[in-house]
């Protein structure tokens, strides 16, 4: 069972998000934050396993709740649930530590998908996301800790690279690729090491800047 929180200042957005999961099996909500703030506070008593975080919200913003349970160690793995089309924003969110974004339009199918990706390890930097979102990164992109001219990929890194860009987890990759999940795990972390990044997020975000894949 995926535990889920859900933060958002809006009532009605917590209370139809909390419904759509009630309709998908493996998924259970397991408390609701009215802002940044009160999610900081609850994450570490409730320990979800996912997060669905709105970005702008009173008293304490979604950013400034990914800040700072980052900087506390206490950051489970996070989406960015919103409904601006505010890039800059995203990047931010991103460069904090969530795994992705979605808008609140998104279909329970997909937010379905989403939780489980992002809880499995996966992420959500989708490519035709990236490309738009690329358009914005010049003026971020010396904020994200990287390897100006990483060491090159090998074939097989350079396709896992791939798959990881499409949003799949290591249980995914190795499924489709006929080889255990460890080795899947231990190509990711050559891969964060070579270009210099920390995550699976920030290694997607790399190889499209540096048009890897």
């Amino acid at each position: 069972m995926i535990r889920v929180l859900i933060v958002d200042d809006q009532t009605l957005v917590r209370q139809g998000v909390r419904s759509l999961l009630a309709l998908a099996e493996g998924i259970e909500v397991i408390g609701e934050a009215g802002d940044g703030r009160q999610a900081v506070e609850l994450v570490p008593q409730l320990n979800p396993d996912v997060v669905l975080m709105d970005m702008r919200m009173p008293v304490m913003s979604g950013l400034e709740a990914l800040q700072t349970m980052a900087r506390n160690n206490t950051l489970p793995p996070t989406i960015i649930l919103t409904t601006f089309d505010d890039d800059q924003l995203v990047l931010a969110g991103l460069k904090a530590g969530a795994k992705g974004y979605l808008l609140k339009d998104v279909t329970l199918e997909k937010l379905v998908s989403a939780i489980q990706a992002v809880a499995e390890g996966g992420s959500l930097v989708q490519p035709a996301v990236t490309q738009r979102l690329l358009s914005g990164l010049e003026n971020v992109r010396n904020e994200f800790v990287s390897l100006d001219r990483p060491d090159p990929l090998t074939e097989r890194e350079t396709e896992i690279l791939r798959l990881m860009a499409g949003g799949f987890s290591n249980k995914e990759i190795a499924n489709s690729l006929g080889v255990a999940e460890g080795t899947i795990k231990n190509h990711v972390s050559n891969i964060l090491s070579k270009l210099g990044v920390r995550d699976r997020t920030r290694a997607v975000l790399k190889a499209f800047e540096l048009q890897l894949v």
